[in-house]
């Protein structure tokens, strides 16, 4: 007689594409699992927004890019938000009317363990499961400024990238056996030793005799990037010059169209990320949490020219505080900033150094050994691991 199939745990990940690299942190966390743990699990993923939310929350995920263009009123609603008093009330006032769609979700997907990393999922979701409920870890995405609706008491574990974010967390009232500081999960392609830049700027046709710019504004092509790039090439700098439009067609082809003084590349949503930050020497960006891991885990210095008030802030002051890189919110900044690294290299070393100092690039895989550690499943031997002593200093 057949032996009976082995039950499988079941683990639902709750996001949202509404920024803050919801999506791309739990891609990175499942792509640990399946690396360190094969077949012993299954993982599901929910955008609660998108898939279960009533009018109009499920619009959010379309909105979201439009929202941010109004950094102003961003920030406004951060800050109004923010605060663990008020972060109760929204999700309280919100409740009758997503209680539906939160009870929902969860008869349609039972599970053994829930992993949240987005902040509008916790209190609902954890609401709707009452007292009796699997294990439910958070693993926050944002860097240093983490708004409040992070954080509930009542969740089993909450995982956090900084040694700021877990001051956060306990301001919030969370107790210290809560939280684990671990670093930002990022997917594994970015977590391997980078190649030759020599073979790698032969694949990618970049020059090999001067350094290389890369300009990246996230995956919708957000902030200044034509006037940044259009700076950076009337500045007489010899360097050359390569830039991500992500999902922004109409940037991609108005870059394309121009005349340029220096080389310069212009790409669109690309999947070899990596590859272009390890043949690069300075990179150029917005202050997302992700791309700063990213960038760090490569050992790349930092110029940051744009960010989210309030939910961004923290990463630039991060960023400059250890020496991994500096803030320079207009064309003129940014290019003051090139020269000085250009004309003196060994400040252009210390950053790169400073940046790579930061990187945790086993997270994710942190990460799977503690849900694993949860669930009872084999460990991989990762579980004595510590997150990096730099990315806990702050």
């Amino acid at each position: 007689m057949a032996d009976p199939p082995i039950k499988r745990p079941v683990i639902l990940f709750l996001f949202s594409d509404t920024g803050g690299g919801h999506r791309s942190a739990a891609e990175a966390i499942i792509e640990a699992l399946h690396l360190e743990y094969g077949d012993q699990m299954r993982t599901e993923m929910v955008d609660i927004f998108k898939d279960y939310a009533p009018r109009p929350f499920s619009y959010l995920p379309d909105l979201y890019p439009k929202m941010v263009r109004t950094p102003r009123a961003w920030g406004l609603g951060y800050h109004l938000s923010d605060g663990h008093g008020r972060s109760r009330m929204i999700t309280a006032s919100a409740w009758p009317y997503v209680e539906r769609s939160i009870r929902r979700l969860l008869a349609r997907h039972p599970s053994d363990m829930i992993v949240s990393v987005h902040p509008l999922a916790n209190a609902p979701l954890l609401r709707a499961l009452g007292k009796c409920h699997p294990p439910f870890i958070t693993v926050v995405t944002d860097l240093v400024s983490v708004h409040a609706l992070w954080f509930h008491r009542r969740v089993d574990l909450c995982v956090v990238p900084t040694d700021s974010a877990k001051k956060r967390a306990l301001d919030c009232g969370l107790h210290p056996d809560q939280i684990r500081v671990v670093g930002l999960p990022v997917a594994d392609r970015f977590c391997q030793p980078p190649g030759d830049k020599t073979s790698l700027r032969e694949k990618l046709l970049w020059p090999q005799d001067r350094p290389m710019i890369l300009l990246v504004g996230g995956g919708d092509g957000m902030g200044p990037i034509e006037r940044t790039a259009v700076a950076i090439d009337q500045a007489g700098l010899r360097t050359g010059l390569a830039v991500v439009t992500g999902r922004n067609q109409r940037l991609k082809q108005r870059l394309e169209s121009r005349s340029w003084s220096m080389p310069v590349h212009i790409y669109g949503f690309v999947r070899d990320m990596p590859d272009f930050m390890a043949a690069s020497d300075i990179l150029v960006t917005k202050a997302g949490p992700g791309t700063i891991t990213e960038a760090m885990n490569a050992g790349l210095p930092i110029i940051l020219y744009s960010k989210l008030p309030g939910q961004e802030d923290g990463n630039v002051a991060f960023v400059v505080s250890e020496g991994a890189g500096v803030w320079a919110p207009t064309p003129e900044r940014i290019i003051f900033a090139m020269r000085s690294w250009l004309e003196q290299p060994d400040q252009l070393a210390r950053a790169a150094k400073n940046s790579h100092s930061l990187a945790n690039p086993r997270a994710a895989r942190q990460i799977a050994s503690i849900i694993a550690q949860q669930l009872g499943i084999a460990q991989s031997g990762l579980s004595g691991l510590q997150a990096n002593p730099k990315i806990s200093s702050l």
